[in-house]
């Protein structure tokens, strides 16, 4: 009798957890559509006719399936030097980013550093005040001289107070024993960092490149504030800059009198406009999907062990 209450008790429990997967499946796949879809329907635009686009007919298929907009786009010089300047970004503020994170991670995890505490309180108020643009923009222009360069747009991307915690709290997780062990064979700190730490980093410092790439891959502000010269700007700037360029106001131009033939013009530079719209924004995004999947192991690693130990 005991064994068919065990076995009866087993079967619910069993029963529950299958019922548990089967939502959690649910809310996952729900999860995935709405991350994925607003992708996939970008690219779907890109791919139909502008007027189909316009009309609103577009769901989970191109209508009126075209690659002009997406051959235009590729054969545009001025939109692969905006790639570049942005790749160049990306690159060296990443590389700037990870030397910097562990130069500064790696002292506030030894236990002999002086004042360590005060370091991190003063590390974790800018987290949470800053002084504002105004005090920025009279630094880099003014002071550093930095208007009209690309290290305006770089070095600000150097330091990250998140990510030099990440590192920190990653970095104090390891065993201190390999450190310790070094340090009585006669290494120094820069050996220790660099033969022992940073392979052992490998997760979090591949946390902090993804970070740093995308953020960059999507950044304009800075470049539109301290960049006036065009051919510095990145992709994300110069598409801002080809869709309000070929925008037209219909609307002005009735009003002005236009015939039949400006305002057919004019109707059909704005489909075109909107059209490239979507075809650079699938140039964008393209990269960061091919990024991903070479992090991704070392991301999920790191996230999960850089949260264990604060």
């Amino acid at each position: 009798m005991a064994e068919k209450v065990i076995h009866q008790n087993g079967k619910s429990r069993l029963h529950r957890n299958t019922m548990t997967d089967y939502v959690l499946i649910v809310i996952c796949a729900l999860i995935a559509f709405v991350t994925v879809y607003p992708m996939w329907y970008v690219i779907c635009c890109a791919l139909s006719e502008p007027i189909e686009v316009l009309r609103g007919n577009i769901t989970f298929r191109p209508i009126g399936f075209t690659t002009d907009s997406l051959a235009l786009v590729a054969r545009n010089q001025e939109m692969w030097h905006a790639m570049m300047m942005s790749v160049f970004y990306a690159s060296v503020a990443t590389v700037g980013m990870l030397i910097c994170c562990m130069l500064m991670a790696y002292p506030l995890t030894r236990p002999n550093l002086k004042c360590r505490r005060l370091v991190v309180i003063f590390l974790v108020i800018p987290m949470y005040f800053s002084g504002g643009l105004t005090p920025t923009f009279i630094i880099m222009t003014k002071v550093l001289k930095l208007y009209n360069t690309v290290w305006a747009v770089v070095l600000p991307s150097f330091i990250s107070i998140f990510n030099i915690i990440l590192c920190r709290t990653f970095l104090a997780s390891l065993p201190q024993e390999l450190n310790e062990a070094a340090f009585i064979d006669g290494a120094g700190n820069w050996q220790v960092l660099w033969r022992i730490v940073l392979p052992l980093a490998k997760p979090v410092l591949a946390v902090i490149s993804i970070y740093t790439i995308v953020g960059n891959w999507n950044a304009w502000w800075n470049s539109m504030l301290y960049q006036t010269k065009t051919y510095m700007h990145p992709l994300q700037m110069y598409l801002q800059r080809l869709i309000i360029q070929q925008s037209v106001n219909i609307m002005e131009l009735a009003e002005a009198g236009a015939d039949a033939d400006e305002l057919r013009n004019a109707a059909q530079q704005a489909l075109s406009a909107r059209q490239i719209k979507f075809s650079f924004i699938v140039f964008v995004t393209v990269p960061i999907l091919m990024i991903y999947p070479m992090f991704q192991k070392h991301f999920v690693k790191g996230v999960m062990l850089g949260s264990l130990k604060g």
